[in-house]
C-alpha cells in the first residue's frame, strides 16, 4: 500500500473530524513522540538527545499522516511510483507544516551521525535548541488534529537548582 497525499480533501476533513474519530495509529504515534521526547529531555548524552527529539519530530509527522494521509491501493499505471519520505509527505498533507518539515529534513544528517554515537555531530546548544523545536512541533500537530497543545516540557519540569550547593 502506498501513501498519497490529497492535501485539500484530506486536510478539511481532518479538520472538522472530532480527536476521538482519529485512527488509533494516529495515537500510538503521537504516545510515540511524546515518549521520545522525554527522552531527549532527560538524557545526558548530547548525540541521544539530539536523535531522539528528531525521532519524536519524524513520530509526530506519523501521526498526521496516519490521520490525513490517504492510502491507495493498486499500481501505478507506468513502472513504480517514486517513494517520499515523510518530510515530503508531511508538506503536501499539511502544507501549514511544510517550513517544519523542510527544517527536520535538513536535520537529518545530523541524526544519522548523532545515531551512530558520532561525539562531534551537534553541540550542546544544537542538541538542546532541537529538544525545544521538537517539544514545539509536537504541540502544533496535536493543535492540526484537533486536540488540546500538551504542556510545554519547560513549563512542567522543575527549574534547575541555582542556589549554595550547585555542582556546575
Amino acid at each position: 500500500m502506498t501513501m498519497t497525499s490529497t492535501a485539500t480533501s484530506a486536510a478539511a476533513s481532518t479538520a472538522t473530524r472530532h480527536p476521538l474519530d482519529l485512527p488509533a495509529a494516529t495515537y500510538t504515534y503521537l504516545e510515540r513522540a511524546a515518549r521520545s521526547l522525554r527522552e531527549a529531555i532527560t538524557t545526558t548524552e548530547l548525540p541521544q538527545r539530539y536523535a531522539q527529539a528528531h525521532v519524536s519530530a519524524l513520530q509526530a509527522t506519523a501521526a498526521l499522516l496516519a490521520a490525513r494521509a490517504t492510502p491507495t491501493t493498486g499500481r501505478p499505471k507506468r513502472g513504480r511510483a517514486a517513494q517520499k519520505n515523510a518530510w515530503v509527505l508531511l508538506a503536501e498533507v499539511a502544507p501549514e507544516l511544510a517550513e517544519w518539515a523542510g527544517f527536520f529534513a535538513a536535520g537529518a544528517g545530523k541524526r544519522a551521525a548523532a545515531e551512530a554515537g558520532s561525539r562531534r555531530a551537534v553541540t550542546e546548544r544544537e542538541a538542546d535548541d532541537l529538544v525545544r523545536d521538537a517539544d514545539r512541533f509536537l504541540g502544533l500537530v496535536e493543535q492540526a488534529l484537533g486536540m488540546s497543545r500538551h504542556a510545554p516540557f519547560h513549563d512542567v519540569l522543575p527549574a534547575p537548582w541555582t542556589g549554595p550547593g550547585r555542582v556546575a
